[in-house]
């Protein structure tokens, strides 16, 4: 696998609990919306050679001049030594790899299922198809705890306003203990909710990325829909 040098550019919260961090991009590093790196602390007097690394999907597209990765933002040595890693710090890169990749034929439609920071793979292909504005029908349904939990909700948003071709579905499921007003959906992703982010789509491929057990339970939901399991894409979620 290649690895690249980087220098680490800044942090920023994105959500409750979830931070962004933003790094330079190597001049010939090169990826596909969708892949993941592995991000190496170099710095040894901060964290240990095995807590070292860790693998992230890639939230900004090929297009953007940086690299930027999103996490949870959990009690692990590899987290606390990220979120005090000083601006301009060396790190290295390694990768890109992973095949959570928009199919090639832009006739078919995609309809993308996201839960929590399983959001991050999309937000890159989102971006990158946005900036292109690839001419194919592209369906979000994202399921999160609360607005305030929810990353890059706002960017979202505008994406429906810059890209004809794409459509947010974004469900709540703890609007109970929300501050913040929410009058899109609520509830867990259903058979109901999956077939209406199919609606008036022909022959559509399901991409799902988000926490443990969320893989298993859209696939049994998508097959119960009627769903040919070759038209179920997941792989290993990168980045908790």
């Amino acid at each position: 696998m290649t690895s690249y040098r980087s220098a680490f550019q800044g942090r920023e919260q994105i959500a409750h609990g979830t931070v962004a961090f933003h790094f330079e991009k190597p001049f010939d590093f090169g990826f596909k919306p969708g892949q993941a790196i592995d991000v190496v602390l170099a710095d040894a007097r901060t964290v240990d050679v095995q807590s070292g690394r860790h693998t992230f999907s890639i939230v900004s597209a090929p297009f953007e001049s940086e690299l930027t990765i999103a996490t949870r933002m959990r009690d692990s040595t590899f987290k606390r030594a990220l979120a005090r890693l000083p601006v301009g710090s060396l790190i290295e890169i390694e990768g890109p790899f992973g095949s959570l990749t928009l199919h090639n034929d832009p006739a078919r439609a995609a309809v993308l299922v996201a839960g929590g920071i399983g959001i991050t793979p999309f937000m890159s292909i989102l971006r990158q198809a946005t900036h292109d504005q690839r001419k194919q029908r592209l369906v979000l349904l994202y399921s999160n705890r609360r607005p305030e939990d929810t990353a890059f909700l706002s960017e979202l948003q505008s994406f429906e306003e810059r890209n004809l071709n794409f459509r947010l579905i974004a469900t709540m499921t703890l609007m109970s203990a929300s501050v913040q007003p929410w009058e899109g959906q609520t509830g867990m992703v259903s058979e109901a909710l999956l077939k209406a982010a199919a609606e008036g789509l022909s022959n559509p491929i399901y991409y799902v990325a988000g926490p443990p057990g969320l893989d298993a339970g859209m696939r049994q939901t998508l097959h119960d829909s009627g769903v040919d399991d070759d038209d179920i894409r997941s792989e290993e979620f990168y980045g908790y």
